[in-house]
């Protein structure tokens, strides 16, 4: 026999049978930890027995699962039969009860608490038989079962009668509120004082029930007297204002000044939930110098009472603002300052932390973040108005703080912020870039909550401005916003890209088109196509989508529709191609049915041919949708779905899209018979809506194009204008000589003109008008062209509004002929006394100047004769 050493492989190989072999010696122990005969016959009950026997059977001599079964089912063993169950039944479970272990006490107590608060129990001395466990079970030696049934016995205390508390809760709560009982039973007295004072009026709590609570905040320990004062408020707001003022103030203020800090800062959180109850004399003699020696106590010596202290900040101020005088907001304002900077050192305008011990650090840093969740209310205690001055460095330092749960907290309350300084949103610009380019994706995460609010009233000039005045430019955001989502991006954590993206959805609102068109586009588009997480992929979409819906250059929504039918329907790639038929459903939604069937409807009809399943697959899904978007005028598309519904009915032979086929047919066959008229008129009147806003997107798009043409055009005028100034001011001194020859022309011309009248008068009269007629038309032609030119050259148009009349007249008077030029000047000049005299004078001048020009031809011919 021949030994050959064995491969590597074949070593593996072996090795897992031994591993095979030691799993099968493991089964067997299995095998033989199941139940027994003897044991299964313990477990198993009789059949004929009812359910309250079976019960009692179970409390009696069954195991401890079976017993718990039987406790937690007791509430609807109550509702079946209470008599019997409370005869015998609950007698059974407070036997059982007395060596039972916690889970089944817990079991218990959540039972008799659903008793209790249902309703079931009818009879006082059910009641009396449930309370007397629970209280029975309140000096139970584990901590969590006892605790369990208080929380028990303290909701019950609202659904039972006075009466009943009175006799059953009342008379034992006071014995075992004395001094010789022990700590969590006084403990249990405090908290079930402060329940059931609400139950009562204020004379029985004020004979009855305070002296126990009077003597409960005096007691030798810390624990209860801080429990009971933690219970003064619900004691105050049930004796009132004025037995509050008397009994309840005194008290604080005693435990305000208590040895242990545990106590004070009890009597603290109660003195500021109790603010609104005390007047203002109260408020400024009382309560200011009590909060005021705290707060400095707090700062010197007990850092732990400062975190509840800075949680609490922003309420106390709030609550005492009214009465504060001037030197006192100013010390609180102070104060929450030195907090905000408390173990930082502020070096070259940026934060560090000092060097403490990390359980000190790391209370310095929640007392930070307690006073960034704050800073709305400070905001507002400070005056928004004075936010520059006051609270600016120190909201900085709060966005720029090296923890980043102090950061995280101020970029959640950022839009509050932003909303309380209204028209001075523009100050918190520099903190807003500074969150959204935070290393931490935490911070972003937080900030991004409610960016899209942030966004929109960073943006704003506040409610003040006009309708002229939209968008307020923020520097660096665009940046800000496209390395955030690189960011998200790059980062593992894909709900964030999300959100981010989704927040997107808002920029129409907040940038121009032009920086969404080059900035974010191309990134959404890239997104589709690349990611490959999908929830990501049909948010950046749904982005787009919202970005071509309120695009308004026409040349730019070709090209985004082009795009998306090129790279996405017609797509390489089938999940590109599945993208669209996403990308279609959205814009069901955005878009109205006509603009879908012209730009997206025919591609995803085409994707009948598509050679992959799963494009024909999601298709068929979609077709009842495409359906919707059809009317029924729109004969073309119609026949184009059809056709669509009948290739694949034809040529499929995919089982799992034949199968979908089949009951997609039925389904769109149904569609215009099943639905309901209100349900189409809703939609019918919402896709009205739409094509509204298309519209109207339409119409302001040709607006703008029309002002922007005019301003060219306007300033084009303006420099031709400048131009023909420089170059009239160098041609007016040759003007100033002709019109001083032109005057002596004009008299000599009138002499002539004289000297003719006379010598016509003295011939035959009827050669007289005709010289006359024809002379007159010469001149109004010549009235009429020279004046017509003076006006050209002296009045600007400057009005764009002006320039399509001016162009109407001026067409419409070159349209006309030359022979129907002199009654249109006739009816101008009959048409008003002002008129006619204006035009009258304006005659007159220009007959002088054709006179004039007359003259001088007439000269300049006999000179060259």
């Amino acid at each position: 026999m021949f030994i050959t050493k064995m491969t590597p492989s074949q070593a593996s190989l072996f090795g897992q049978i031994e591993d095979l072999q030691d799993l099968s010696f493991i089964e067997r122990p299995i095998r033989r930890s199941l139940k027994t005969a003897e044991e299964i016959d313990k477990l198993t009950v009789d059949e004929d027995l009812n359910d309250i026997e079976r019960a009692v059977y179970l409390l009696s001599s069954g195991q401890d699962v079976q017993r718990a079964s039987v406790i937690i089912n007791l509430p609807n063993l109550v509702r079946q039969n209470p008599a019997e169950t409370f005869r015998r039944v609950v007698p059974k479970v407070r036997e059982v009860l007395h060596v039972a272990g916690a889970d089944m006490q817990l079991a218990a107590a959540g039972s008799f608490l659903t008793i209790l608060q249902d309703d079931i129990v009818l009879i006082q001395t059910h009641t009396h038989s449930i309370l007397q466990i629970v209280l029975l079970n309140l000096d139970h030696r584990d901590t969590v079962v006892s605790n369990a049934w208080l929380e028990t016995l303290l909701s019950a205390i609202d659904s039972l009668p006075k009466e009943t508390i009175r006799q059953e809760i009342l008379s034992p709560m006071v014995s075992k509120a004395q001094l010789t009982q022990s700590v969590p039973a006084r403990l249990a007295s405090c908290r079930i004082l402060g329940k059931v004072t609400g139950k009562f009026e204020s004379s029985i709590v004020k004979k009855d029930l305070l002296p126990l609570v009077r003597s409960l905040c005096q007691d030798v320990e810390y624990e209860v007297r801080s429990c009971m004062c933690r219970q003064l408020e619900n004691i105050a707001r049930g004796i009132g204002v004025d037995l509050t003022k008397v009994e309840m103030l005194p008290e604080l203020v005693q435990l305000a000044q208590d040895e242990s800090s545990t106590v004070r800062l009890a009597a603290f959180d109660t003195i500021i939930n109790l603010l609104e109850m005390f007047d203002s004399d109260d408020r400024t003699c009382v309560i200011f110098p009590l909060v005021k020696a705290f707060c400095e106590k707090c700062f010197k010596a007990d850092e732990a009472a400062l975190t509840s202290l800075s949680c609490q900040y922003g309420k106390l101020c709030h609550g005492l603002s009214d009465s504060f005088t001037d030197e006192q907001h100013l010390w609180f304002l102070e104060f929450y300052k030195k907090l905000c900077c408390l173990g930082l050192q502020h070096e070259n305008g940026h934060c560090e932390s000092q060097p403490y011990p990390l359980e000190l650090e790391n209370k310095y840093a929640l007392v930070r973040r307690n006073c960034a969740y704050n800073f709305p209310a400070m905001v507002l205690f400070a005056d928004p108005d004075h936010f520059l001055s006051e609270l600016y460095h120190t909201f900085s330092s709060l966005c720029h703080d090296p923890e980043i749960s102090v950061r995280k907290t101020a970029a959640e309350g950022f839009h509050e912020v932003v909303k309380l300084l209204g028209p001075n949103v523009h100050y918190v610009h520099k903190e807003l870039i500074t969150l959204l380019q935070d290393d931490s994706l935490e911070v972003l995460d937080a900030l991004l909550n409610n960016l899209q609010e942030t966004l929109e009233k960073a943006t704003s000039r506040g409610e003040g401005a006009g309708p002229e005045s939209k968008q307020v430019n923020v520097p660096d955001l665009v940046p800000a916003l496209v390395a955030a989502e690189q960011k998200a991006a790059s980062s593992l954590r894909w709900r964030v890209h999300e959100k981010l993206l989704q927040c997107y959805s808002c920029l129409p609102r907040v940038i121009s088109g032009d920086q969404i068109y080059f900035r974010f586009l191309p990134r959404m588009f890239s997104i589709i196509t690349t990611n490959n997480v999908l929830p990501v992929q049909r948010e950046a979409a749904r982005t787009l989508c919202v970005f071509l819906r309120y695009n308004r250059k026409q040349e730019q929504r070709q090209e985004i529709i082009s795009k998306i039918i090129q790279e996405l329907a017609q797509g390489r790639s089938y999940w590109n191609r599945l993208r669209y038929l996403d990308l279609c459903e959205i814009t069901i939604d955005l878009f109205s049915k006509s603009y879908f069937c012209k730009h997206f409807l025919i591609p995803a009809l085409e994707l009948v041919s598509d050679p992959v399943a799963n494009v024909r697959y999601k298709l068929c899904y979609m077709l009842p949708k495409l359906r919707s978007t059809i009317r029924p005028a729109e004969k073309r598309l119609l026949q184009q779905l059809e056709f669509c519904l009948r290739k694949l009915l034809c040529c499929e032979k995919d089982k799992d899209v034949v199968a979908t086929l089949h009951k997609i047919v039925l389904e769109v066959d149904k569609m215009d018979i099943t639905e309901q008229y209100h349900k189409t008129h809703e939609r019918e009147l919402l896709d009205q809506k739409k094509e509204k806003e298309e519209t109207l997107l339409l119409e302001m798009e040709r607006l703008e194009r029309q002002q922007s043409e005019a301003k060219l055009a306007g300033e084009k005028h303006g420099d031709k204008k400048r131009r023909d100034s420089k170059t009239g001011l160098s041609g007016s001194k040759g003007m100033s000589g002709s019109t001083l020859g032109a005057t002596s022309s004009t008299s000599t011309g009138k002499e002539m003109r004289r000297a003719k009248l006379s010598r016509s008068r003295s011939l035959s009269h009827p050669t007289t008008p005709k010289m006359t007629n024809s002379e007159k038309t010469l001149k109004v032609k010549d009235s009429g062209s020279c004046p017509g030119s003076v006006k050209s050259t002296m009045l600007p148009i400057n009005d764009d509004n002006l320039r399509p009349h001016h162009f109407n007249a001026a067409s419409s008077i070159s349209s006309t002929p030359s022979t129907s030029s002199m009654p249109v000047l006739i009816r101008s000049n009959t048409s008003s006394s002002v008129d006619h005299r204006s035009n009258g004078s304006k005659d007159t001048q220009s007959r002088k100047l054709s006179v004039q020009r007359k003259s001088n031809s007439f000269g300049m011919q006999s000179g060259r004769e």
